[in-house]
């Protein structure tokens, strides 16, 4: 079956607009009535199709009796959900970007990560989350208790039934975040978290130099249902990336990853010879 052409910022309108339906206690068949619309219409809003105008959406949104601030932030990804790519800007608390990726990972059927500089944030243990938000310029002290929650929700997507591939720089895993304790527990867990057969690492190692991932670390995420996408993050916006030309150019990045890192048994080796 061909993957649907479906954006990321289009899927999670649909998944606010089933959600606010979901809450109000209306049926999509009840509101449907209420709108005075085929149940159809109702259905491809909530699978981010579209179809409908701003008016349309406010009167679906006044039934469900949305609260303000999730109308605002649904307008919003309407008047997104026609462009190819999404540019995600930093608001209080918890980054919006995190969130918008967390549900994009919980969908994917494969994810690769390539990380440059830190140990990938999916393999984090929590005192390695702290020390890096401690150091971060864009989150307060009093977010950073609900960034660790959430970062630490986004990995119980860690388990079968899909596959995760990790490219990490040899640099990622000797830099002392949060200290030797902190750094020795955060290897034991990558360590331990290779037993799963559905986990992969593959270390590019500091004695290459150069190497196909020096532009940036990124994320490719891969549907069963729909193309390829491919998530960056700078130090305070997050975008995703739909286009065939950059899905094309950041393909050929993992492809040269794939040439210039250890194999997966001698990665192991390598984090086995640092905890010695």
């Amino acid at each position: 079956m061909p993957k649907r052409n479906s954006s990321v910022v289009g899927r999670e309108f649909g998944t606010g607009v089933r959600d606010a339906i979901e809450q109000s206690g209306l049926t999509q068949r009840k509101l449907a009535e209420l709108l005075d619309w085929q149940e159809a219409k109702v259905s491809d809003l909530v699978q981010g199709k579209g179809g409908v105008s701003e008016v349309d959406l406010i009167r679906l949104l006044s039934y469900c009796r949305a609260p303000a601030a999730d109308v605002e932030h649904l307008l919003a990804l309407f008047r997104e959900s026609r462009e190819k790519g999404w540019l995600l800007f930093p608001e209080d608390g918890v980054p919006e970007r995190l969130r918008s990726l967390i549900e994009q990972e919980r969908i994917a059927s494969k994810i690769i990560a390539w990380s440059m500089n830190l140990v990938p944030g999916l393999l984090q243990i929590a005192a390695y989350m702290r020390a890096v938000a401690e150091k971060s310029t864009r989150l307060k002290p009093a977010d950073i208790d609900a960034f660790i929650r959430a970062k630490l929700e986004r990995q119980t997507i860690l388990r079968p039934g899909r596959e995760f591939v990790f490219f990490v720089h040899e640099q990622a895993l000797r830099l002392p975040v949060g200290g030797p304790d902190v750094m020795r527990s955060q290897l034991i867990q990558i360590h331990t978290m290779l037993v799963r057969q559905y986990i992969s690492l593959r270390v590019v190692p500091t004695a290459i130099g150069a190497h196909a991932g020096l532009a940036s670390s990124f994320v490719q995420l891969r549907y069963e249902k729909f193309e390829p996408v491919v998530y960056i993050e700078n130090h305070n916006t997050g975008l995703f990336l739909e286009d065939k030309g950059s899905l094309d150019t950041y393909g050929e990045a993992l492809k040269g990853l794939d040439r210039d890192a250890l194999d997966a048994v001698q990665s192991r080796g390598l984090i086995t010879s640092m905890l010695s």
